[in-house]
């Protein structure tokens, strides 16, 4: 005998369809509501059922009754879409009224877009833009040229953003994403809807002409059948039409246009996005418009809504796909209210337009510092895969240049003279981590996070192999030893390894980006709120160790080179060393003593407010302080970065710290004054000249809260990030 088949709850109120659902010769369908209302009732939140044959794994590995992504339900209007089109659920043509007809197929149009950005936002592709049975079954509307080619225009659409995600496996974070379930999602005839829809857009512009057209004109207009019947609303409704109309067609070309190999469709796909954000901006317009009857009507809540007009659309329904695919999430989902839909395709174009102003040089210091810029606007999930197809096209850099060529170049070496270089392992380990790093730099933020942490260690046994190599070198040629004994691997002057000659200032770039990886690994959790306030004190700690790293890296790089130009200027009696050394500190080295000075001055004064009692310590029930280091930092560690217990060192150097320490003071000024000295120097580059403005405008706000927490000891102190992503401001109010 078979165990009895269970119903879920959820279609318990449906008896209707229960009825033509047939049970199995040996299974019976029972109503387990009372069962499950007397668990609800007698279990606490987080609690579980406990038998003899079920345990924690069993009961993580069941059915959770009402989860959208465990629970397939049983609830749905319809048993397939064959059945609604029978009851007329999406009926063609949409109505026998011409004004109704018109103003439906807006509110289709809208509540498509925001299906588009719900799908986009992650949520899966037959739950939202194929939850409509015209753009299910479009040739059923061949007959109304707009609807038909607007449905054929998304669906191609859909298809070019699946495409490009697919390819650059930007999804990890959802694989909801390219999943197509079994839908009718490819097609050659969709590619004939772009130019149906340029012939629509061409008789709604004739008809919008005849609207501003004079009485004389207008007659030689008069074959043209009106959109509808009210004369005086005929060129509103042409101008809502046209702009999403318009959108559609310019979104589907930027797409196009952007999947163009090197980047060769730029330039073209520029002209497309801003064509898309005046058409939004055009359709936001027409909200008013469109909203008017509705507003008359006293309805309320419109910013909840899914279309312009406020209205409900017809031939939508997220559940008809559920019996045609297993797999898809059956419960409806909440989709983006209008509003933000177009708010989210605004920033996607924006993001967009970002990525194809970017000047495709073959640099690697610029395509990072690049990337990590562009990570900051929080892009989604379609601009960044866009993102890393360009960058990694084909293997290539651009799709043009080898990433062999790239490092070869950023390590100043020339592999198309030495044909050794070529295979050399290092260049090779070097292109691929490279390769691996620009990949990770695209993904979303928390999954980023963590990657960034395991390629370091790639990263470090790669300058461990590479510092045996050079010692090894070294030893066999004693005459490129250091006059003063001191070597370096990363700051070795040249290195000798079958026929490979490396430059010192290059290897100190690789090194540099090495902890600028650190860095990013350490405030990227500041964006997804990732740290308590009470971890603070540890997170700055960590970053001062990583920022001071990283600047005396680059003073010795300085000095390196400053010394070896003293050699050549000995016999010049003008040459002054001192001046020389001091003209040779870049800006670059100054921004990174700015920051490191505030973070030094944020790790003292929240250790004295731990101290004091002001602040929370980093412990709880569940988790001591040594452990939340270890969580947060444990790949860190074990990259050896820094190369020491940071734990016991973090705690033996804050336990003592006092507000009344002079020091903290003098951090927060030397940081105060740095930016106020190098803001000249960044007057051109605006991104950089931002990141200086919000540290100064830290250290001024901290080195006041410091002043006034010393003066009233009662006074309750809290951080937030209003100047800097990650670069906290103390607020001081009374308690």
């Amino acid at each position: 005998m078979q165990p009895a088949r269970v119903e879920e709850s959820s279609s318990i109120h449906h008896e209707t369809r229960n009825c033509s659902i047939p049970s199995g010769e040996n299974s019976v369908w029972a109503d387990v509501s009372p069962l499950l209302s007397a668990a609800c009732s007698g279990l606490h939140e987080g609690e579980l059922i406990h038998g003899d044959n079920f345990n924690l794994f069993a009961a993580m590995s069941a059915l959770e009754i009402m989860d959208p992504k465990m629970d397939s339900g049983m609830v749905s209007a319809f048993y397939s879409i064959d059945e609604a089109i029978e009851s007329g659920f999406a009926p063609v043509p949409i109505s026998s009224d011409r004004t109704v007809n018109v103003e439906s197929i807006i509110d289709i149009m809208d509540h498509l877009l925001v299906c588009e950005a719900t799908w986009h936002m992650g949520h899966s592709l037959a739950q939202t833009v194929y939850s409509c049975i015209y753009v299910l079954r479009p040739e059923r509307t061949s007959s109304q040229a707009l609807l038909h080619s607007f449905c054929r225009v998304i669906r191609a659409t859909c298809r070019t953003v699946v495409s490009v995600v697919s390819d650059t496996r930007t999804n990890e974070e959802d694989d909801l994403f390219t999943m197509t379930y079994g839908l009718p999602f490819s097609g050659d005839e969709d590619a004939k809807g772009l130019s149906l829809l340029n012939a629509v857009e061409e008789t709604i512009c004739r008809q919008l002409r005849a609207c501003k057209a004079t009485s004389s004109k207008r007659r030689a207009l008069e074959e043209l059948e009106p959109l509808q019947t009210s004369p005086h609303l005929e060129e509103s409704f042409c101008k809502a039409l046209l702009c999403r109309i318009r959108f559609r067609k310019h979104f589907l070309h930027t797409l196009n246009c952007m999947r163009r190999p090197q980047g060769r469709g730029f330039e073209l796909a520029r002209k497309h996005i801003a064509s898309c954000i005046s058409e939004l901006d055009s359709v936001l317009e027409s909200a008013e418009f469109l909203r008017l009857d509705l507003v008359e009507n006293g309805e309320n809540k419109i910013e909840e809504r899914t279309t312009a007009s406020g209205r409900h659309p017809i031939g939508f329904d997220p559940t008809l796909n559920k019996r045609l695919s297993a797999p898809t999430p059956p419960r409806a989902i909440k989709l983006l209210p209008w509003k933000k839909a177009l708010d989210y395709f605004v920033k996607l174009l924006h993001n967009l337009d970002q990525i194809c102003a970017f000047s495709l040089e073959p640099d690697l210091d610029s395509v990072l510092q690049f990337v990590i810029q562009f990570q900051k606007s929080r892009p989604d999930l379609v601009s960044r895969a866009h993102l890393q197809l360009l960058l990694v096209q084909d293997g290539k850099l651009y799709g043009r240049d080898t990433f062999l060529a790239v490092c070869a170049r950023a390590v100043a070496l020339d592999v198309t003279k030495d044909h050794a270089l070529q295979k050399n392992e290092y260049i090779l380990q070097l292109c691929q981590l490279m390769i691996n790093l620009l990949k990770i730099l695209c993904a979303n933020t928390p999954w980023q996070r963590r990657k960034l942490g395991k390629i370091l260690n790639d990263w470090s046994v790669f300058r461990v192999q590479m510092g045996i190599t050079v010692g090894q070198a070294m030893q066999q040629d004693t005459s490129r030893t250091p006059k003063n004994g001191l070597f370096i691997p990363e700051l070795a002057s040249s290195l000798t390894s079958n026929n490979l000659s490396f430059s010192f200032r290059n290897l100190g770039s690789m090194e540099k980006q090495r902890w600028n990886i650190v860095l990013t690994c350490i405030s990227v959790p500041f964006r997804i709120k990732l740290y308590s306030t009470s971890e603070y004190c540890m997170v700055y700690w960590y970053m001062y160790i990583t920022l001071w790293k990283l600047a005396e890296r680059a003073r010795f790089r300085v000095l390196i080179i400053v010394n070896t130009e003293e050699r050549k200027a000995k016999m010049n009696k003008d040459y002054h060393r001192d001046m020389a050394r001091e003209d040779r500190i870049s800006l670059w080295v100054l921004l990174l003593q700015c920051q490191t000075s505030l973070a030094q001055g944020l790790t003292v004064m929240l250790s004295a407010l731990r101290n004091r009692g002001m602040c929370l310590k980093s412990q709880g029930p569940f988790n001591t302080e040594n452990e939340k280091f270890t969580q947060h930092f444990e790949l860190l560690q074990k990259a050896s970065l820094p190369e020491y217990d940071a734990y016991q060192s973090f705690a033996e150097s804050t336990s003592h710290t006092r507000l009344d320490y002079l020091p903290v003071y003098e951090y927060f000024r030397d940081a105060q004054k740095i930016a106020k000295d190098i803001k000249v120097g960044f007057a051109n580059d605006p991104v950089n000249l931002a990141e200086v403005r919000g540290l100064e405008q830290v250290a001024e706000h901290n080195i006041i809260a410091v002043n006034l927490i010393n003066q009233d000891c009662s006074l309750k102190v809290s951080f937030q990030f209003t100047h800097h992503p990650y670069f906290a401001t103390a607020v001081v109010r009374r308690s």
